[in-house]
């Protein structure tokens, strides 16, 4: 039956934005691709067999702690030459900007659990690509490479390949093969809306049970728009608006559950 067919595709779709990997960033209409994912999440397999959903940080987040971790270091410096005067030589002076420039990002990366200050006031933290911690090469790597990011100015080339990257990856993340994702905070488990259980208005199997439960228990993970377009492709087959099709799935999911 037509309901059928699109109560699955919600399940596909579900399915989907939590079992997605880096490599599904394919386009749809290729036979074979990967659905459309819902979101951004991504889902890798650490070394130890372990499935992690990341959610990569974009562009915008990431300036801001670049910003923060810059305002650091120019204030670092400041207080720096203040201290040991300004009459340190050109060849101090030289060593004490490129450590101060280069080795402060690598420090916090590694030691801090791939958070610079900027990266941890902004929910941030940089990995490798299979989920694993950032180690001292892959750091160094990233961090270098920023000259060549920062080309021909303004960090021109590493706007561009973040702007190009599924991942939002800059040059030296594609090099170092690593990634900046947000911190996920430990939450709590999953709770259905509180809403009055409703009849279902058609015999539903176990999976397509599960669909709408799963629906219904992702609700604060999908944005409103994302919900309500999952929800309108069952709007013809609970005989409702489009608008009213998400909160008569999640009544349905309380019934199913009591």
């Amino acid at each position: 039956m037509l309901h059928r067919a699109r109560l699955a595709s919600i399940g596909v779709y579900l399915c989907s934005s939590r079992m997605s990997s880096i490599a599904p960033f394919s386009n749809p209409s290729l036979p074979g691709a990967a659905p459309a994912l819902l979101d951004t999440r991504l889902r890798v397999e650490t070394p130890e067999g372990i499935d992690l959903l990341l959610r990569p940080a974009g562009l915008v987040p990431r300036a801001m702690a670049f910003a923060i971790d810059l305002a650091i270091r120019g204030a670092l410096l400041l207080v720096l030459f203040l201290l040991f005067g300004l009459d340190l030589g050109s060849g101090l002076g030289a060593m004490l900007l490129f450590l101060v420039t280069w080795w402060y990002m690598v420090l916090f990366e590694v030691l801090n659990q791939g958070r610079s200050p900027g990266k941890q006031l902004l929910g941030l933290r940089v990995i490798h690509d299979d989920g694993t911690p950032v180690n001292w090469a892959a750091s160094l790597t990233r961090n270098l490479l920023r000259v060549v990011d920062l080309l021909p100015f303004g960090y021109t080339l590493g706007i561009l390949s973040c702007l190009n990257h599924p991942a939002f990856k800059r040059l030296g993340d594609l090099a170092a093969g690593t990634l900046v994702v947000y911190r996920e905070l430990p939450t709590a488990d999953a709770a259905l809306p509180q809403v009055p259980a409703e009849p279902v208005p058609f015999s539903l199997s176990r999976d397509e049970q599960r669909a709408i439960i799963g629906f219904a228990e992702r609700q604060n993970e999908l944005s409103s728009a994302r919900r309500e377009e999952l929800a309108a492709i069952l709007a013809d087959a609970l005989q409702v608006p489009p608008e009213q099709a998400s909160a008569r799935l999640h009544g349905i999911a309380s019934g199913l559950l009591r």
